[in-house]
């Protein structure tokens, strides 16, 4: 049995036991029980406590209570009082819907009530006699209209919620009708111009290489990354278009993931970056969305190292802690701590990527020089959509405009106060934005 059966249980109980001592105190009024009718008063006590069952059978209780209230009045008609059990059990059959059966079973009782009250006692006035009859015929009818009104209303507050439910569900049906529109558009839009435009790298690479073998002079390493760079950009490409068309395998789709991270850096490596790769704790499968979060940001760092790093050398260190993944690409490049911002939006894809599964990224110069990016991944629920933005430190903009949402992990000195990002020595570095 649920709560709420117990609690409807004990209310009709409470309801029984109110009616019954009400009966049982106006016999007592009356002057005795004896003079009342011990009979009588039985048969009303019976009929109040059948209240306990007004909520299963309504119908069988309004038939039970009005026999034995009949059954009470054998030798009076029954008073206001006395009708008190058919009243409780003529509101709950009404207001379950039994409208017409209610009527044509309280019906002999109303009869009796009036006959009984206009051909009783010869000592009653006519005023008298028409008063006590219609008395309780009055709270007959009040008890049908409250029920009714009270079916009614519930009926119309149900009618409410449930066009409220059937709004919200259009809504949402719309809502994804128009993002599966708007998906197909983008898909339709990336295929008509960003495959055709690499198709067209990818075949030119691979003739100028083949020119050049024919010729048998020696393949630049640079054209020989152009091409595998062509061919990574369209096999990704078309994994990113086979989720906007289904995004129902989005977690299935075949997404970069540290599992390519070797393919990444041997490109890198190929354009004449030097690159180490430290990885420390016991490697394990992650959840989808960190795998491919940790590939983005290494991929972002060293596409950055690249482009503004001048001729540096890289190290990306890997660290698989208990709770947490923390990935940190470092170069020794040209980046000052008073390196102006470049406006770009490489950092700001790397931290929204970053905070959807509810990590932290620090990016910024170092105090030696150089530049870092950190970014600290959660394991535990990181693989649930939608999770709670956590703070993000973006360093270097405190000097310049700073963005630190989060506490800094202990052993990182005056990161949160300067706005920086932790370098070996643990100073706070600026930070810049790096180009798209």
């Amino acid at each position: 049995m649920t709560i709420d059966s117990r609690r409807a249980y004990a209310q009709d109980g409470l309801i029984a036991v109110g009616v019954a001592g009400l009966l049982l105190l106006d016999a007592l009024l009356a002057g005795s029980v004896s003079g009342f009718g011990v009979a009588s008063l039985l048969f009303l006590l019976v009929a109040s406590l059948a209240l306990v069952v007004r909520r299963r059978s309504p119908r069988l209780l309004l038939v039970f209570t009005t026999l034995c209230v009949l059954g009470s009045s054998v030798q009076t008609p029954p008073d206001a009082i006395a009708v008190l059990p058919v009243l409780v059990a003529l509101y709950t059959a009404v207001r379950a819907g039994h409208r017409v059966f209610a009527i044509a079973v309280v019906a002999p009782l109303i009869v009796r009530v009036l006959v009984g009250n206009a051909f009783g006692e010869s000592s009653q006035s006519p005023a008298e006699a028409l008063q006590a009859g219609f008395l309780p015929v009055g709270w007959f009818v009040a008890a049908a209209v409250t029920a009714e009104v009270s079916r009614q209303r519930a009926a119309y507050l149900e009618q409410v919620e449930q066009r409220a439910v059937d709004a919200e569900r259009t809504r949402e049906e719309v809502a994804r009708r128009r993002a599966g529109e708007e998906r197909l558009r983008i898909a339709r839009e990336l295929h008509d111009s960003l495959t055709h435009s690499i198709s067209v790298i990818k075949v030119q690479a691979g003739v100028a290489i083949h020119l050049t073998r024919k010729r048998g002079e020696e393949v630049p390493s640079a054209l020989l990354a152009i091409q595998e760079a062509g061919g990574d950009a369209i096999r990704e490409l078309r994994a990113t278009l086979e989720v906007l068309r289904d995004p129902g395998d989005a977690e299935e789709s075949a997404g970069s993931g540290l599992a390519r991270l070797s393919q990444l850096l041997e490109r890198a490596r190929s354009t004449g970056l030097p690159i180490t790769l430290t990885v420390t704790g016991r490697e394990r499968a992650l959840p989808g969305n960190v795998d491919r979060t940790a590939y983005r940001v290494i991929q972002e760092a060293l596409t950055n190292v690249s482009r503004h790093a001048g001729r540096a050398s890289a190290s990306v260190r890997l660290e698989y802690a208990a709770n947490e993944l923390v990935v940190q690409v470092d170069d020794d490049g040209q980046a000052q701590v008073d390196t102006a911002e470049v406006p770009g939006v490489g950092l700001i894809g790397m931290r929204e990527r970053v905070t959807a599964v509810g990590g932290r990224l620090w990016a910024g110069p170092r105090a030696d020089g150089g530049f870092r990016v950190r970014a600290e991944l959660p394991l535990e629920g990181a693989a649930a959509e939608g999770t709670e933005l956590a703070s993000v430190e973006a360093a270097g903009q405190g000097a310049a405009g700073a963005e630190v949402d989060a506490p800094v992990p202990e052993g990182v000195n005056a990161v949160a106060a300067a706005g920086g990002v932790p370098d070996a020595s643990g100073t706070a570095a600026g930070s810049r934005e790096a180009g798209p």
